[in-house]
């Protein structure tokens, strides 16, 4: 539309011009020819660099793409602001959290071919950079180039997330409530270095399903080297029963898209780490004294949409046969698995109500250093889409529960609002 706009406003201004000049007065002498204003093929010319213009779309970023389709750049950023109160038992203020959490820079394409994609990602605030071990600031998220030869595989090398479970590969801008469930927090593999594949089934409707595998360095992003020679194995495996969501809706939480047929994904996961060297496989600390650890994780979701009611389950967990180290380090690998169930409800595209229970149950072997039985976390979250994930704002309200808890003045309950604002 602002491309159509431009040439009818150059072609209104040529007409008026030509119109001005056919009501002049004839003369007697004979005028020397005029140079037009648009030679003959202009138009065409002007059409083609219009087509040529960046395409800015909410939601879409900034798309480049040349003349000789050599190359294609798709620009986007987006933000989120957060204020967190935190209160204890008896509901006095412990903790006000007030903040610019995520802001990214992300840049798409394809380079030489569209079978040749590339995707680079950027983080800029302390909660984005997630400092290493060893102190290194740690700003770059993504940056991989995948090979696409159809629309059935792809195989990528570089750095991306590792396709485990469903709450860690969905985006943080895609997100019910401000932000994933404890769960997550404690179980997923996030980022990793190394090489990464996919096959998708491409029905064009009923049964349909995915395998993703990875094979990575297995400590985490940016790492850069491991001397213990050990890697990390991950394989997911989706299944569609009643054919593919909209728009990715399996990937976005809530169903925006207003399934008017149910859908569901019902998917598994399994990671081995070998010779971990962090305490959470790719995330945590590392271990004491140069020790290593065999670790396993695995992950069950399961998710239902239909005209704007959505449902998910979240299992998953961590397997250690030696969890423990010197007691004096006081490190541990969280042995053990947890539960998320959250349920929603969106009203005319605008307003969704979210209600999430989320549970973690370790081990007894490291319920001692983890400080409780179980933790217990209940949160309603109310969100209003203004131009759907791109511009909302997120508000929610947890509740904290910690079965035979070591410190009994942990904090009970949390509230948090956010504004989400991405292009």
């Amino acid at each position: 539309m602002r491309k159509l706009t431009v040439l009818l406003l150059l072609t209104t201004c040529w007409s008026l011009a030509a119109a001005q000049e056919a009501t002049q007065p004839q003369t007697t002498q004979k005028r020397k020819p005029r140079t037009e204003i648009f030679a003959a093929d202009s138009t065409g010319e002007l059409l083609a660099q219009l087509r040529n213009m960046p395409n800015i779309e909410i939601g879409k970023g900034i798309t480049f793409r040349p003349k000789n389709d050599w190359f294609e750049l798709t620009m986007r950023f987006r933000m989120q602001n957060l204020l967190a109160l935190s209160f204890d038992d008896d509901f006095t203020l412990t903790k006000t959290e007030a903040r610019v959490k995520r802001l990214r820079l992300r840049f798409d394409g394809y380079i030489y071919s569209p079978k040749l994609v590339y995707s680079v990602q950027l983080g800029f605030t302390s909660y984005d950079t997630e400092p290493l071990p060893d102190g290194s600031m740690n700003i770059v998220r993504d940056a991989i180039v995948y090979y696409v030869p159809n629309a059935t595989w792809n195989i990528g090398f570089g750095q991306t997330k590792i396709k485990a479970n469903r709450a860690r590969i969905n985006s943080s801008s895609a997100l019910q409530f401000v932000d994933r469930s404890i769960v997550n927090s404690e179980f997923n593999l996030d980022r990793d270095f190394g090489f990464f594949g996919e096959y998708n089934m491409r029905q064009s409707e009923g049964f349909n399903l995915s395998a993703k595998g990875s094979v990575t360095l297995g400590e985490g992003r940016n790492w850069g080297s491991s001397p213990n020679g050990g890697l990390a194995y991950t394989g997911r495996l989706e299944l569609y029963p009643l054919g593919r969501f909209k728009s990715k809706g399996d990937v976005i939480e809530g169903d925006y898209e207003y399934e008017e047929q149910p859908k569901i994904l019902l998917a598994g996961a399994y990671s081995y780490n070998h010779k971990a060297s962090r305490l959470k496989g790719q995330r945590g600390g590392l271990m004491p004294d140069d020790a290593t650890r065999n670790l396993g994780s695995y992950f069950v979701d399961f998710i239902l949409e239909y005209r704007g009611f959505a449902f998910y389950t979240d299992f998953m967990g961590r397997s250690c046969s030696e969890p423990l180290f010197d007691p004096e380090s006081n490190a541990f690998v969280y042995k053990g698995q947890g539960l998320n169930l959250q349920a929603s409800y969106l009203f005319n595209r605008k307003w969704e109500v979210a209600l999430r229970n989320s549970t973690l149950f370790p081990d007894s072997e490291v319920q001692p250093f983890a400080g409780y039985k179980n933790w217990n976390q209940t949160t309603l979250g109310v969100t209003r889409y203004i131009i759907g994930h791109s511009l909302k704002v997120q508000a929610d309200m947890s509740y904290n529960s910690r079965s035979q808890s070591l410190n009994p003045n942990y904090n009970r309950w949390e509230m948090r609002f956010q504004l989400e604002l991405g292009l």
